[in-house]
């Protein structure tokens, strides 16, 4: 079921720094909230942030984005309001929280990592009247904090114009792979998100295990650099994650225990498909064996440490 998007409440702010630019709440301000709430605010859109440790919400101030205390307080009056959590449930409990404050028709663009467990997120959008949008994004810190991540979406044509600015503010491209809400409902971006996130995590167990067995046979690893860089086998992704374990600087991009996370996410979907992910299974358990060894809210290189009893 699809609705208009709310017109602006009587008294609510409707442009902001610059016309045509929506009222936008965000809910969630961790390592791609805070970014993606900065670059809004930065991009003229009026923008009020919650956080579970309002803390975070709070330094946010001087990008002009408005800390509100609860979740319903900050999407009161929003046309467009962003969840950028960590997991199905935790949206689902903060738009819940929100609901007082939901008006009927607003925008819902849930931009966390889900799985398969976006359709509980759309089965509450309809039961509220919201235009739900199925929209994580391709990305960690550094893109966040460019506005250089990639936006995956699905959903409804109506709500596609509303978005279009402040998808381009965030990220540097945004991939409709659905325009009808059957398609957010169905998840048909998560489900692309998770495919994306299993090359992601076949990588980070490559990098890791590679310079693991370097250390462990004496090998240098500035010549396995060497070798790779420039190559067929080189990629930044390679750089960035050889970088932060030879340098042993594990300054979180994305954490160990979300990596986890979003493994067993790729896994249950596999596994519902009638799929082996061999190869996704062996980086679930190597993460979760880093994160019961200290390095859970570490940058997901720390993986590497799986190698070492």
């Amino acid at each position: 079921m699809s609705h208009s998007p709310a017109p602006t409440p009587e008294g609510a702010p409707s442009d902001g720094a610059s016309a045509g630019r929506p009222e936008v709440a965000v809910l969630g301000t961790g390592v791609l909230g805070a970014p993606i709430a900065r670059n809004l605010s930065r991009s003229g859109f009026p923008v009020r942030a919650w956080n579970r440790t309002a803390s975070k919400a709070e330094a946010l101030a001087a990008d002009g984005v408005r800390a509100a205390a609860t979740p319903a307080d900050a999407v009161r009056g929003a046309r467009v309001v962003l969840t950028v959590l960590n997991d199905g449930p935790r949206v689902l409990e903060t738009m819940r929280a929100a609901a007082p404050g939901l008006a009927p028709g607003t925008v819902w663009a849930q931009v966390s990592t889900v799985g398969e467990e976006v359709a509980d997120l759309a089965a509450f959008a309809d039961e509220a009247g919201l235009v739900f949008v199925d929209s994580p994004v391709q990305g960690t810190r550094e893109p966040a904090e460019n506005g250089q991540l990639v936006v995956l979406a699905a959903g409804p044509a109506e709500a596609r114009e509303t978005l279009r600015p402040l998808f381009d503010a965030i990220g540097k491209r945004t991939l409709w792979v659905a325009d009808d809400a059957a398609g957010a409902a169905q998840g048909a971006a998560s489900r692309l998100k998770l495919v994306l996130n299993t090359w992601v995590l076949a990588l980070t167990t490559g990098v890791g295990e590679t310079l693991a067995l370097a250390k462990g046979l004496g090998v240098d690893p500035a010549h396995v650099l060497d070798v790779v860089t420039g190559g067929p086998m080189d990629n930044a992704y390679f750089q960035g994650k050889s970088a932060a374990i030879i340098d042993g600087d594990y300054t979180t991009s994305f954490a160990v225990d979300n990596a986890a996370k979003d493994a067993r996410l790729v896994l249950a979907a596999a596994e519902r498909a009638g799929v082996r992910m061999d190869g996704t299974e062996a980086a679930r358990r190597r993460l979760e064996r880093a994160a019961a060894q200290g390095h859970g809210e570490e940058d997901m290189a720390a993986g590497y440490f799986a190698s070492f009893d």
